[in-house]
């Protein structure tokens, strides 16, 4: 009986993912190609709303703690909130100054995002824990799969529509997205349960080792995606010289990620959670020196690029977030708490990223639209594929360090 709720879990991580890239890919670069936004005052404005998004995880954990018995009609109410920041977005000239728009639209979506992201993690803890030692990871290996299925999807998406003569891509993009957030919250409706007999406090997290380091390993190890992320369609439009292979390398990169998700969880049943994750991080790093030698027209190697890295992140998204549910579960943490705080931890990164790359690269001369010098080219690949390299060595090099066990 159980098990009939993975696929409603696949459908709703589908649905989170789908509004994730356009959220931290698409954003930026719409409103600095439609607006003419500059990329320092992006950067400052992405840092404030991210600061403000992870900032307020925590109380959002909270939040999701202690409305037992109204989980469904709060991420119902979540999920039509986020379709209609996403339309305003992507879809409404705005009616204000366009930064302001900018920032009043992502603090909606990033709030009611992070909210339902928090709520499904911990509905997550309580499916999982039906299904004994492995529960985590089985219910992981469901839920990044959907995740992964609707990143492809969301990736290919505005692409289809250019080809298929959309004069506004992103509007449209917005307006499917809205019909799939409002369904999946409606499919899921009847799956919200409360996680009870947890009587921790908020503080008592940062009390356990194990919570300590997991969080510390989060940050670390989501930074690279957060910059890489933050670059790629600058990456690709302006270092390789084509903005329309966007769309086809970042569906190679999800549907590897995608596939890899079962591979990676079958090699860890074999070896385990932490040696699984050092293989993937390993891969990552090679990904990430190969494209430091990449320059214009070199597509088929970067779609190469794209396969290892993703294949990379499959392991990334499936076991860190399996191994802090477990921990969670372990020390009868409140779910909603635990899950506030791992998003407060990746989330940090992201908000760091915006705050040093765009303006870092607005500083080597680089401007969107216009043919860059090979100074701002150069620096943009450095901040692209040389930046995320380092940050993936220390993650790994910590996680070397970090004793897991294959019960934490």
């Amino acid at each position: 009986m159980a098990t009939a709720r993975f696929p409603q879990f696949s459908l709703f991580a589908g649905m989170l993912a789908f509004a994730g890239l356009p959220l931290y890919i698409h954003a930026p670069k719409f409103f600095a190609d439609e607006y003419g936004v500059s990329l320092s005052v992006l950067g400052i404005a992405l840092l404030a709303v991210r600061s403000l998004d992870f900032i307020q995880d925590p109380f959002l954990g909270w939040f999701a703690d202690v409305i037992k018995g109204y989980q469904a009609a709060t991420a119902l109410f979540a999920a039509v909130l986020m379709a209609g920041g996403m339309v305003a977005l992507f879809g409404i000239a705005p009616p204000i100054n366009p930064l302001w728009w900018f920032v009043i639209c992502l603090a909606i979506l990033f709030t009611a995002f992070s909210f339902l992201n928090i709520l499904f993690y911990s509905q997550g803890v309580a499916t999982a824990r039906r299904f004994g030692a492995r529960g985590h990871i089985q219910l992981a290996a469901w839920r990044e799969a959907g995740a992964l299925i609707g990143i492809c999807i969301a990736a290919a998406l505005p692409s289809i529509l250019e080809q298929a003569g959309s004069t506004r891509p992103m509007a449209v993009f917005a307006g499917v997205f809205a019909v799939i957030a409002i369904g999946a919250a409606m499919v899921m409706y009847s799956d919200w349960s409360g996680v009870e007999g947890q009587q921790s406090r908020f503080w008592d997290a940062f009390k356990d080792h194990g919570i300590q380091r997991l969080m510390l390993l989060g940050v670390l190890n989501s930074a690279p995606v957060a910059v890489s992320s933050t670059l790629f369609l600058f990456f690709v439009g302006d270092r390789l010289g084509s903005e329309s292979a966007a769309g086809p390398l970042l569906l190679f990169f999800f549907l590897a990620a995608a596939l890899a998700v079962p591979v990676w969880t079958r090699i860890s049943d074999k070896i385990g959670a932490k040696k699984t994750l050092l293989w993937g991080m390993s891969l990552s790093i090679l990904a990430f020196m190969g494209a430091l030698f990449l320059a214009e027209g070199h597509f088929i190697a970067f779609g190469l690029i794209c396969i290892a890295s993703g294949a990379a992140l499959g392991a990334d998204m499936t076991f860190l977030p399996a191994l802090f549910a477990r921990r969670v579960d372990t020390i009868d943490m409140p779910a909603g708490i635990g899950f506030g705080l791992w998003n407060f931890c990746t989330k940090l990164s992201l908000a760091l990223a915006a705050a040093i790359v765009l303006p870092a690269l607005d500083q080597f001369g680089f401007e969107t639209g216009v043919s860059n010098d090979k100074q701002a080219l150069f620096a943009l690949t450095l901040l692209y594929a040389g930046l995320p390299c380092l940050l993936k060595i220390a993650a790994f090099m910590f996680l070397v360090r970090t004793e897991l066990g294959e019960t934490t």
